[in-house]
């Protein structure tokens, strides 16, 4: 099957050949080629190229994209997409004026969701999650990592990672799975942390391991959570079993999580609101990926990742959404974007590299994801007529996609 795309008015982040990731002034650069054309072959990127130079093509169909751009879609490396329910009271009690810290003390927050999903059968998450996963699908995500978490129990977490299992088999996204036992504390163990992590280590890990269930291996660094000896066993268990680290550090304080990924070969370090000039230092050279989730910090009305400080000190930097429903419920791909540039003064190229070539780095799928390149996925965003490609970030309140691909194929 081949699909001819004539007429583009620029196709955008093309790259002759494929880069892993981009970091510092390397981010201000965004190659594209005006009035363009793409070749589609099955799920593949076949050629491209400006229309003066298009050669005659025996194709399967045709679309004309005058007006229109195309760029990669979006990779979506964070998200917490499989859960039961919502917590908007927790949104009224924010509004009220409680803390994330104070609603989780008073038996909200996690151990709300886990508590809900304990509850919930198999097929009734799957099903709320699939509503979920269309739906960022349509607004533009082409890859997606989702998280467990929400279990807390050994069969809990393996439900969710069951659902993620699911998804991976019956969608053309592509799909990466993390273990997120580290999350919160059951309550059961709320006086012994220490017993909680041999449970995940010792029992949840291997189990999860001999199913095959999860890619990736994570945990919630922070004070009254986990900590940062808690957050090195995880992660070795984790690579002893063949699952790098994705971890969760630095959302409300530095305790050292940001080092002991480096150290321990993580593959992201994700949310980073509050930096140091040590935490800017230690990533340095690394090949550990900063990933920010700015609609978090929009929802909460905590610090936004300090892009700016972190980019121009040589840093790369990737995006993402947190999906989840007590700090983010949005999987909007396209407001994380605009948020990067309105809140964190990241330039609209920035922002675009942060959510494709360095995301993809950060769901460890830089060879087939994030950049319109031959042989890569043609997971695509076709945009509806716009002046420019810093119109998306922009005009931030508009849908401004006309139709997304994946894997080669429209969805409309």
């Amino acid at each position: 099957m081949k699909t001819l795309i004539t007429n583009i008015k620029e196709l955008i982040q093309v790259r002759e050949y494929s880069i892993s990731k981009l970091q510092g002034a390397e981010m201000k650069e965004l190659p594209s080629i005006k009035n363009a054309w793409l070749l589609i072959e099955n799920e593949f990127i076949a050629d491209f190229g400006s229309m003066d130079s298009l050669p005659t093509l025996e194709v399967d169909s045709k679309i004309d994209a005058t007006g229109k751009m195309i760029l990669p879609s979006w990779v979506d490396s964070h998200t917490h997409l499989v859960y039961a329910g919502n917590r908007e009271q927790e949104f009224v009690d924010r509004i009220n004026g409680l803390t994330y810290e104070e609603i989780a003390n008073k038996g909200g927050g996690i151990v709300n969701s886990a508590q809900k999903l304990q509850q919930t059968d198999e097929d009734s998450l799957y099903e709320q999650t699939v509503k979920r996963l269309k739906e960022v699908i349509q607004l533009g995500t082409g890859a997606i990592e989702i998280k467990s978490g929400y279990g807390l129990t050994l069969e809990a977490e393996l439900k969710m990672l069951r659902v993620i299992k699911r998804l991976k088999e019956e969608f053309p996204i592509t799909i990466k799975a993390t273990f997120l036992g580290a999350h919160a504390l059951p309550k059961e163990y709320k006086n012994n942390r220490e017993a909680y992590i041999d449970e995940i280590v010792n029992v949840m890990i291997p189990k999860i391991t001999e199913e095959q269930l999860a890619d990736y291996v994570d945990a919630f660094c922070e004070k009254g959570y986990f900590t940062v000896e808690d957050t090195i066993r995880v992660m070795g268990a984790g690579k002893k079993y063949g699952m790098p680290a994705k971890i969760h550090v630095n959302q409300f304080n530095t305790i050292g999580g940001i080092k002991a990924g480096v150290e321990n070969s993580a593959l992201s370090v994700d949310h980073l609101e509050v930096m140091n000039t040590e935490d800017i230092e230690v990533l340095k050279g690394s090949e550990t990926m900063p990933v920010a989730l700015p609609s978090c910090s929009l929802f909460l009305s905590i610090p936004y990742t300090p892009a700016r400080e972190m980019i121009d000190a040589g840093l790369p930097l990737a995006l993402a959404t947190d999906y989840n429903p007590g700090s983010t419920p949005s999987g909007n791909m396209n407001l994380v974007v605009s948020l990067a540039c309105i809140k964190m003064r990241m330039t609209p190229e920035e922002a675009i590299n942060a959510a494709t070539i360095n995301a993809a780095y950060a769901m460890g799928i830089s060879e087939t994801h994030g950049s319109i390149t031959k042989g890569k996925k043609a997971n695509l965003i076709l945009t509806k007529e716009i002046p420019s490609y810093g119109f998306l970030p922009y005009s931030f309140g508009s849908n401004h996609i006309e139709n997304v691909f994946l894997e080669g194929q429209p969805l409309n």
